[in-house]
């Protein structure tokens, strides 16, 4: 088997908190921005129903998982069940505030329909790769102190615990990838897992851009103007896709893991910031 480099001293920490339930929700709650609300609210509906698919994947290959490995699918486990309640709270406030989600959950519920036809071990190769792009995203959320602007603070409070779960849980389908694969060939492993990142990646970035131009079209946005904006979001400022691609692209190294970058350092900064802030 593959050793698995996560570090002998994380704990993930499930932290149950709840957001936005007595405050209300504008329709552009990010910072006024329609292009960057449009993409995170089509972001937040793949939430609910992608994270119980990650939890399903990863708990297909838990019998006979080392102690540790075990403990920590636990704690991703139910990190990622209060993620879906937050973000099934997050996305009631969305619809409340105007938006017809439903097109966008018919999309969700297509690909999932697909998915589970699919042998369990291409499903966590899958779910290791979405869990590497919600890693690197909320890295770039924890780093970049600009990244919410003058984004309501309750919301923007949730987007941030979220991304400090993601970090810190993110090497657990991975070391459930290695030991549901021990073994195959170096070779073997490396096919599989790349060949889905790919298809993750056209399948992740043209469903939510397609989202996103649809929750603009409901805002009245259209054409050039909202490809446009979106294109420039994405590639221009910030840059998200631009910024994530060396991160993204590490996935292809021989010998990666996620914690060959140990980012713990950004949860410790966000975590002090919530302690000091006020009540």
């Amino acid at each position: 088997m593959a050793k698995a480099k996560t570090p002998a001293d994380l704990a993930i920490t499930p932290r149950d908190r709840r957001f936005g339930r007595d405050a209300g929700q504008s329709r552009w709650w990010f910072d006024g921005d329609p292009v960057a609300t449009a993409f995170h609210n089509a972001l937040s509906i793949t939430f609910p129903k992608g994270e119980a698919f990650f939890i399903e994947s990863v708990k297909a290959f838990r019998d006979g998982t080392p102690p540790r490995l075990e403990a920590e699918i636990r704690a991703f486990t139910q990190q990622e069940v209060m993620h879906s309640r937050e973000h099934v709270a997050f996305n009631k406030r969305v619809t409340e505030a105007g938006y017809d989600l439903d097109p966008l959950e018919r999309v969700v519920d297509e690909m999932l329909a697909i998915v589970r036809q699919r042998p369990p071990i291409v499903n966590l190769a899958a779910t290791m790769a979405l869990e590497h792009y919600t890693a690197i995203l909320a890295s770039l959320i924890l780093k970049d102190a600009r990244y919410f602007g003058g984004t309501d603070p309750e919301q923007a409070a949730m987007w941030r615990w979220h991304a400090i779960e993601e970090l810190e849980h993110k090497g657990v389908a991975y070391d459930t990838w290695l030991h549901a694969t021990q073994g195959w060939s170096r070779w073997k492993r490396w096919k599989l897992k790349s060949l889905m990142m790919l298809l993750v990646t056209l399948n992740f970035w043209r469903k939510r851009i397609q989202g996103t131009l649809e929750l603009l079209r409901q805002d009245g946005i259209t054409g050039w103007r909202a490809k446009w904006g979106v294109t420039w979001y994405l590639l221009g400022r910030p840059g998200l896709l631009r910024r994530i691609a060396p991160a993204w692209a590490a996935y292809f190294l021989p010998g990666f893991h996620p914690w060959n970058h140990d980012d713990r350092a950004l949860i410790g900064k966000a975590e002090s910031e919530y302690r000091m802030a006020p009540a």
